[in-house]
């Protein structure tokens, strides 16, 4: 069993509203040195694989076919054996 932790975020070229909107709010409450915030989203997910290679797979497909709008977002992932 793997637990595969996703990070998805919007691309470099893609406006972030809610990054700026968070970076604006913490400038407000004197957080001055805040340069730049991305938001995203953050998933865990189990899968039953009986290798990591195979996980591995399972996690990118995942990512590709639901989880990621590709055309506006990019994804991370990291496994850990559970």
């Amino acid at each position: 069993m793997y637990l595969a932790k996703v990070i998805v975020t919007k691309k470099a070229s893609i406006l972030d509203p809610q990054g700026e909107t968070i970076k604006n709010a913490l400038q407000n409450l004197d957080f001055k040195k805040i340069d730049d915030v991305k938001q995203g989203s953050y998933f865990e997910v189990k899968i039953d694989a009986d290798n990591q290679e195979k996980a591995d797979q399972i996690t990118n497909s995942i990512c590709k076919e639901l989880l990621v709008n590709q055309n506006m977002e990019s994804y991370k992932f990291s496994l850990e054996e559970v």
